[in-house]
């Protein structure tokens, strides 16, 4: 009888500890940790063997165009590499230039290149990686043309991309009035061949490529440059974590001679 007794208390005395160790630490299971770079509103960085979704526009020869359905260029290229130091997947989105920037800013696409220049407008909507080549706003004109220098831009009827640095540079020089904005720049090269605008003012490396693909038309970039201007990475403001990251692999990519390699591939 007493060894009886002595097993119910034994077994009572347990059953009270597994009580009392539920009640002090609960069933309701830790809390997941918080993905980095992430938050109220924000873009997390792509989870490691993801993808890194790139917005460009590609008719901005040679850094980033059409060979057939394949994606060409130097911004290519550079994505690339970066998602391939990332460990990721890179798929490009062909859009229109002007929303890039809107779907960079909502989370729609990881990052935007398209040789973009670093403006404070665009910097309003996203953060900027840093610098990974230099651009130079040209003019483009007919041979003959009285336009021999940006001084002489004045009155005249000008071309360019729409939302481009060209465009928001014109504008602001020369009034919304006398600039024209086309959808791409092939689209302002062939405004100028057939005598709608008197000039082209677009980055230098695509209006080389306009003009040697309009031999015959009689045009030619101006010696004289119209700014000079930073290319960069557009990426979510709250992505933080993806900023630092392609930072990261700019630095390491430039260091070992991968970028300059690239842009001497397509700019000789």
């Amino acid at each position: 009888m007493k060894k009886k007794l002595t097993a119910i208390i034994t077994l009572l005395v347990v059953a009270a500890m597994a009580i009392a160790l539920t009640a002090c630490g609960g069933s309701k299971p830790a809390p997941a940790p918080t993905p980095a770079g992430s938050g109220s509103g924000s873009a997390p960085a792509p989870a490691a063997g993801g993808k890194l979704v790139m917005a460009t526009n590609a008719e901005f020869p040679p850094y980033e165009f059409k060979e057939g359905d394949d994606f060409a260029g130097i911004d290519v290229e550079i994505a690339g590499a970066i998602a391939n130091k990332l460990g990721l997947e890179l798929e490009i989105k062909d859009v229109e230039f002007g929303s890039i920037i809107g779907g960079v800013q909502s989370g729609k696409f990881d990052m935007g290149m398209a040789g973009m220049t670093v403006t404070e407008e665009r910097l309003q909507s996203v953060s900027f990686s840093t610098s990974y080549a230099t651009g130079i706003q040209s003019i483009i004109v007919k041979e003959g043309s009285d336009i021999a220098s940006p001084d002489d831009l004045a009155g005249h009827k000008i071309g360019v991309q729409a939302d481009t640095t060209g465009d928001i540079y014109c504008c602001d020089d020369f009034g919304d009035e006398n600039v024209t904005a086309f959808k791409t720049g092939a689209d302002a090269v062939q405004a100028l061949i057939s005598g709608k605008v008197d000039c082209v003012v677009i980055d230098n490396e695509p209006a080389k490529s306009f003009v040697a693909a309009n031999k015959d038309a009689g045009l030619k970039i101006l010696d004289t440059a119209y700014a000079e201007e930073q290319y960069a990475i557009a990426i979510n403001k709250d992505n933080t974590v993806l900023l630092d990251q392609i930072n990261a692999a700019l630095e390491e990519l430039t260091a070992d001679g991968t970028i300059p390699g690239i842009i001497a591939k397509y700019i000789g």
